[in-house]
């Protein structure tokens, strides 16, 4: 009865909507109802209202979305006879309605997400063995001697955790190739990461080919082991000690749980972080990802595996074939088989590995590039909304994860768009002036206030678009392709570890300049029109700023693609523990205030410190997580100065072996509460206003010094890339 009783009283509030949407009001009706409706939403965003009211405002924004949808289909597409206005406009049209489509999931996954689970750290009897799988290629033997030891020093009992390398890099394949250099580096590898895992306690593993890129490789890691459950890591993902703690206990509770997902937490900036300097005070893209709609996701039990950070269930596995591999995302493609299974998921929001990120555009633009293709296979090969076994909720949070990576089409088309207008006068969108005032501009600001309410202090206003932006202009060509031939991407290790040691122009990044100078060259051309064609001047003055604003956005990617030149791979992190730094075996009270990847910095406890120089070898003594001791790790000294009663001394690791790793890893990656505190200290919600102007800040400093770099270059500066201590 209670369920018939509220179908029923959603039918008529479903009716009652879409009354109030096709209502023909004037254009003076609608634009107070637009502003009224902005003022109410705006009014419960600055009292902080949640629950039933947060719902309110989303369910207000939605009203006028809808109604300017409706709006946008019955009255402003160009008559079909007119061939060359109709086709062009309904490129646009179908544009804007793939972007309603995808607010329209965002708001059924995000619209009330879960909170953050509780921590789980308490200590349990009856634990599971857990295999831990580490994938690798290409990488560095330090970088995987830091995750090694990360993984080994996990708070687990040391019987039941077995680490795993499996290594792609050694296979007999790849040591039997006929080009003798390349088999000879490859037996290299093989005989000294095997030695690395001998002297870490690790397993060495792997193959005979190189088969279906990771997902064969995890696979073969499966066929070699037998712990109850799988621990997945990227090779440059250390994982703190905590890790298992956090994780494991969810599988005891729930006998048909698949997978446990934690986020992939990056102690450096992406290339456009980098170059646009935000690392240290705005949210990562990423954030967005992982701090909304994974939780989103995790309400419909739709929580998918991300590559890495994860533990998934063996037996879970072994139903389904293990992990999937039609695809070159074998992530999203295994929870999809599994969550088809039956199985279920759980995400838990806390960082629990620290990892790398593309260091390069070029690199950067490769991972996207994987990434939607892998995703646009899954779209073909698997298509969710009709996946047999998956609930209504699953599909639809599969389609809104596969369907997002066609916005390269949307952003080209908002790019382009202006300019069938603008130069050729084509009447693509028939609407006076006063009805883009009325609906189009109440539906823009209603659209940044609903993302804003959703995702206000994870991600910034123009941000999204900005990233969509820099990665459409190669993506579009990527995405195309694998449409063509669905199974002709390959799986390609996209390279973390890199450096720029000088300042550069990206070698991808001349599209940006021509897309630029097209987009001043029209803006121009629009300014003129407003003043030789006064008659139509409503409709050119709407349209130019529209260019204006791709043009700012496009000035923004200049600086993007402008690389600053950058030797760390890492950024440090800030901390404070106790230490003895010992010079020429004289023991210094000491606390280390920040690390990276490469080094730290450390504050002796003492105004003047005799012997010290740059280039002396030092020893840095400090107590490891979990143990009683204290260790040893070689260091150089790299900088030191006196600052009041301390002197500040920069160090850089030295490690005489293998086992000193263990000490980088414990300094670095053992504290998962670090990377929290430096989360919630970018997470800051700037608002509508405030962000707008902090982004056209930003872009108009950004456009000049991506000139600046193209000038440069024209003028004989052309730098190359070198490569850098990590």
């Amino acid at each position: 009865m209670h369920k018939a009783r509220s179908v029923f009283l959603w039918a008529i509030v479903a009716i009652l909507e879409i009354a109030l949407i096709t209502l023909p009001v004037s254009l003076q009706a609608q634009l107070i109802a637009g502003i009224s409706v902005v003022t109410l939403m705006g009014t419960i965003k600055i009292l902080n209202a949640q629950g039933t009211w947060r719902l309110v405002s989303l369910a207000l924004g939605t009203g006028i979305v809808l109604r300017y949808v409706y709006w946008r289909t019955t009255e402003t597409l160009p008559p079909i006879d007119q061939i060359q206005d109709f086709v062009p406009g309904m490129i646009l049209y179908l544009a804007e309605m793939y972007n309603v489509l995808m607010l329209a999931l965002s708001l059924f996954i995000v619209a009330m997400p879960l909170p953050p689970r509780p921590s789980r750290t308490d200590a349990t009897e009856d634990l599971p063995d857990v295999d831990v799988f580490i994938p690798t290629y290409n990488e560095d033997a330090n970088l995987l001697a830091n995750t090694l030891a990360a993984a080994k020093a996990m708070d687990y009992p040391a019987e039941k955790l077995h680490i795993w390398l499996l290594d792609d890099g050694g296979t007999v394949q790849k040591r039997s190739s006929a080009d003798v250099a390349s088999a000879e580096a490859a037996r290299e590898r093989h005989h000294q990461l095997a030695q690395l895992c001998q002297i870490l306690g690790a397993n060495y593993l792997t193959r005979e080919r190189n088969e279906h890129a990771k997902a064969g490789n995890l696979n073969n890691g499966l066929a070699h082991s037998s712990g109850e459950l799988v621990a997945v890591f990227d090779a440059d993902h250390a994982p703190a000690r905590d890790f298992l703690r956090e994780t494991v206990g969810y599988f005891a509770e729930d006998p048909k749980l698949f997978l446990v997902q934690t986020p992939h937490f990056f102690i450096n900036p992406d290339p456009l972080e980098r170059n646009l300097r935000t690392f240290d005070t705005m949210p990562s893209e990423n954030e967005m990802f992982y701090g909304v709609i994974q939780r989103g996701l995790d309400k419909w039990n739709a929580a998918f595996f991300c590559g890495s950070a994860a533990v998934l269930s063996r037996r879970a596995l072994e139903q389904t074939g293990g992990f999937s591999g039609l695809s070159i995302t074998e992530d999203c493609e295994t929870a999809l088989a599994l969550h088809s299974a039956g199985w279920n998921s759980v995400y838990v929001d806390k960082p629990l590995i620290a990892g790398l990120q593309p260091a390069t555009f070029a690199s950067f633009i490769g991972q996207r590039s994987r990434w939607a293709q892998g995703m646009m296979q899954i779209l073909h090969f698997r298509f969710p909304l009709f996946k047999r076994g998956l609930t209504l909720p699953q599909r639809l949070c599969y389609m809104s994860s596969t369907l997002f990576w066609l916005f390269p089409f949307t952003r080209a088309t908002f790019l382009f768009a202006p300019l069938f207008y603008l130069l050729f006068d084509l009447q693509i969108f028939v609407a006076s002036g006063g009805d883009f005032l009325a609906y189009t501009l109440s539906y823009l600001i209603v659209n940044l206030m609903m993302q804003n309410y959703l995702y206000g202090s994870f991600r910034w206003p123009w941000i999204s678009e900005l990233y969509e932006y820099v990665q459409t202009v190669h993506l579009l060509p990527a995405v195309i392709s694998v449409m063509i031939n669905p199974r002709k991407p390959t799986f390609k290790v996209t390279a973390k570890d890199e450096s720029i040691a000088v300042s550069r122009l990206s070698e991808i990044s001349r599209p940006f300049f021509v897309i630029f100078a097209i987009l001043v060259i029209v803006t121009g051309f629009g300014i003129y029109r407003i003043y030789t064609e006064p008659y139509k001047a409503d409709i050119t003055l709407v349209v130019t700023g529209w260019n204006i604003l791709n043009l700012i956005l496009a000035g923004c990617a200049l600086g993007v693609v402008a690389e600053r030149g950058e030797r760390a791979a890492s950024r440090r992190v800030r901390l404070q523990r106790r230490c003895e730094v010992m010079v020429d075996d004289r023991p210094l009270a000491a606390s280390i205030e920040d690390v990276s990847v490469g080094g730290a910095q450390v504050h002796i406890f003492s105004r003047q410190v005799h012997g010290l120089s740059r280039g002396k070898t030092a020893l840095l003594r400090f107590q490891p997580h979990g143990m009683t001791r204290m260790e040893t790790l070689p260091i150089t000294i790299r900088s030191f100065e006196p600052s009041g009663d301390l002197t500040v001394i920069g160090v850089q690791y030295q490690p005489a072996g293998p086992l000193d790793h263990r000490w980088i890893a414990d300094l670095i990656f053992a504290n998962s509460r670090q990377w929290s505190q430096f989360q919630e200290s970018r997470r800051k919600n700037p608002g509508i206003v405030k962000g707008s102007l902090m982004f056209l800040s930003m872009a108009l400093y950004q456009t000049s010094r991506g000139l600046a770099y193209f000038v440069r270059r024209q003028g004989g500066d052309r730098p190359v890339k070198q490569g850098g201590d990590r």
